[in-house]
């Protein structure tokens, strides 16, 4: 295993992305429709199908998930990912009609200091079809895709991955992008909150401070007095290998 979400087979990742604009997108793709669920937490949600993923719909599996930046201009990525998918016939389908399920996400970018006068219409439909066709088995971490403009209170925000293997042999991959109102290290480091979940010393080895001042549980918010709930976005995508290894019904 590599510790990616591709790690469960049939899943495959992609992403585009500008650094002017200092935004992207990634596309996970399915080979086979998937059986997806979705939780929505915080203040300033933005999601592009959420409804669709309700167990009494009739819809039972989507084809991809599109995750960008961009805030609500970023839903327009999974129009992108849905545009690729349909030239390859791939969807639900209705009698004659096919319509790739593409649920989304997006987090907020905006203050991020890229270029964000792209004129009439967002990049993001471009860059969404750019990240499904660019997906593959092997991707990048950190500053790419929906990643690129992510940050955090006093690190650069990005895009991350893991899996693991249960006793009983069930894989389980995430996937995650991380762009959080607070700091990523404990005061101003070198430790990192992460530690206890650190693996193979990928954060320095150093674990957690022998002890705590005030000054280290001082909360540090990215924005400052004047942050508010919709700046600042997680986005995280769980995949098991029970949720690919059947064929899913298709109405």
């Amino acid at each position: 295993m590599k510790n990616l979400l591709t790690d469960i087979a049939g899943v495959a990742v992609g992403h585009a992305d500008d650094p002017t604009v200092a935004s992207g997108v990634t596309a996970i793709l399915f080979e086979r429709p998937a059986v997806a669920s979705i939780d929505v937490r915080g203040g300033g949600p933005g999601t592009r199908e959420e409804a669709l993923l309700s167990p009494h719909n009739v819809v039972e599996a989507i084809d991809a998930i599109a995750l960008s930046g961009g805030s609500a201009h970023g839903l327009d990525a999974a129009g992108g990912v849905q545009a690729w998918l349909a030239e390859r016939g791939r969807g639900f389908r209705i009698r004659d009609a096919v319509i790739p399920i593409v649920p989304g996400a997006i987090c907020f970018d905006l203050l991020n200091g890229g270029n964000k006068a792209w004129g009439r219409f967002p990049p993001y439909r471009d860059l969404g079809y750019a990240a499904a066709n660019a997906a593959s088995d092997a991707f990048e971490l950190g500053s790419v895709g929906a990643g690129m403009g992510a940050t955090t209170a006093n690190l650069k925000g990005g895009l991350g991955s893991a899996s693991a293997a249960t006793d009983d042999g069930v894989k389980v991959a995430a996937l995650a992008v991380v762009n959080a109102v607070g700091s990523v290290t404990v005061g101003s480091g070198p430790w990192f909150w992460a530690a206890p979940f650190e693996v193979d010393g990928e954060f320095g080895g150093r674990g957690l401070p022998p002890a705590f001042t005030p000054d280290m549980l001082k909360a540090r918010l990215k924005g400052g007095a004047d942050a508010s709930a919709a700046e600042n976005t997680t986005l995280v995508v769980v995949v098991t290998d029970a949720q690919l290894t059947k064929p899913q019904a298709r109405r």
